[in-house]
């Protein structure tokens, strides 16, 4: 009974993205679905379980159409990569043996870009009155690339890609024409905020361009994580390699330190952006086993750190002390510890039952959620005692906008855990709400500046 169940399902969503399609008439989608329960059906007398039948089935009508492939692309689960044979459509349009070569290109390129400055006396291990210029534009030597090849991959279309050549153009023209004057904490808003805002323009790209759907949201959510840990590795072994490259000229009396300054590390860097992306999409399998075991390792540490936190502040009676490192500090806590939450729900199966991981997960919600409700009231109470400053109000909203967020999450976590709703709500909220943290980023990253007169 349950696998006609989890059968219907799966032709459900089906038939659901059949109807997504203008061109597609009832009609026609119960005509399409009569041929594909056939399919299934002949497949299931030859010995296949419901599961295997309905991929298949799904495999061959795509090779006749365009919209099974389309369901292939929303729907990115586990089992449908075990399964389906990689079909040539616009995702991939040169083929994959080309797809090296492309990035490949792409890491040069960066490569290159990173070194440009310095033909105009940029270095990025120089003076301290060169530093801003590379903190402002970092991000402009890595994340262009990134998304290009996104563009590629995804075979965008004329509009979209002007959308993001816009975005960065507007991002890269505004950073480096605001007069920034002391103390510099709106420079240092931005610059934090900046890279933040672009990673959600990458999104874009990476949905190639339909950035409304909720599972392409939640594949780059995915992606983030995997990106993330295939990025420290790459980070780890470059780091043993720089070590070893030490050593080895010391060996001979040479000191490599400005040649690993100026050209290794740079470059190796800004080709990791790309490379690692890459690694995600071609070696997906690898990770896709390792993140879920380090969420499940990570959120109860996390969770048992926060309890801690809340006992121990509550026995002695101390407060959250609002200054500005902290202020940092604690919502670069909150934010890894929603990430955390965002790539477990990411990773999970939301037809699956609830288990104990589940309930984990809601102590982590609400312990985060007392936390953030403790950090807004004390800055509250600073802004009342001392007044506004640029780091008090970016902490002041961000607290507010993860209180939402992690309070409606506890809400739908108890619902789901009380067989009251399922685990879809949960996880379409979080997709729902990645826009709300782009325009805010938007919004500290440009607007404040002028707001705050650039202090």
């Amino acid at each position: 009974m349950e696998t006609d169940l989890n059968l219907e399902k799966r032709i459900a969503e089906w038939r659901a993205c059949l109807l997504n399609y203008k061109a597609i008439a009832a009609p026609d989608s119960a005509e399409l679905e009569d041929h594909l329960r056939n399919q299934i059906a002949i497949l299931g007398e030859a010995g296949l379980d419901d599961e295997e039948a309905f991929i298949i089935a799904v495999r061959r009508m795509g090779e006749a159409d365009s919209i099974s492939r389309e369901f292939a692309l929303e729907y990115s689960e586990r089992l449908w990569k075990q399964f389906t044979p990689p079909v040539k459509t616009i995702e991939n349009r040169w083929g994959s043996n080309h797809e090296p070569t492309v990035v490949i290109l792409l890491a040069i390129l960066a490569a290159v870009a990173v070194k440009i400055p310095a033909l105009f006396g940029m270095q990025l291990n120089g003076s301290d009155a060169e530093m801003p210029f590379w903190v402002h534009n970092f991000s402009f030597f890595t994340l262009p690339f990134l998304t290009s090849y996104f563009v590629w991959k995804r075979g965008l279309e004329i509009k979209p890609i002007l959308a993001l050549a816009v975005t960065f153009s507007i991002a890269a023209l505004a950073v480096n024409l605001m007069p920034f004057t002391e103390p510099h904490h709106t420079e240092g808003l931005t610059s934090i905020h900046l890279p933040l805002m672009l990673w959600f323009a990458v999104g874009f790209a990476y949905a190639g361009g339909n950035w409304k759907n909720h599972d392409r949201r939640m594949n780059y959510v995915r992606f983030t994580g995997e990106w993330f840990i295939y990025i420290s590795l790459i980070g780890s072994g470059g780091g043993v390699l720089v070590g070893a490259a030490f050593f080895i000229f010391y060996a001979i009396g040479l000191n490599a330190e400005q040649t690993v300054a100026s050209w290794v590390l740079p470059c190796g860097v800004v080709g990791a952006v790309v490379i690692s992306a890459w690694l995600v999409e071609a070696k997906q399998s690898i990770i896709e086993n390792m993140a879920p075991v380090l969420a499940r390792i990570f959120t109860p540490l996390f969770a048992l750190l926060l309890l801690s936190f809340l006992v121990i502040m509550l026995a002695t009676g101390r407060g959250i002390n609002v200054e500005r490192d902290v202020l940092i500090g604690f919502d670069l806590l909150l934010v890894l510890i929603l990430g955390l939450l965002l790539y477990s729900i990411s990773a999970r199966d939301n037809q699956a039952p609830a288990n104990l991981f589940d309930w984990l997960q809601l102590v982590l919600v609400i312990s985060a959620l007392l936390v953030d409700i403790l950090a807004l009231l004390a800055i509250v109470g600073r802004i009342s005692e001392f007044g506004f400053s640029p780091n008090k109000v970016a902490a002041l909203g961000l607290n507010i906008i993860l209180v939402v967020n992690l309070g409606w999450s506890a809400v739908l976590l108890v619902r789901f855990l009380t067989q009251r709703s399922t685990f879809v709500p949960l996880a379409h909220w979080q997709t729902a709400y990645i826009p709300v943290y782009a325009f805010w980023t938007g919004i500290v990253a440009l607007l404040f500046p002028a707001i705050f007169n650039y202090r």
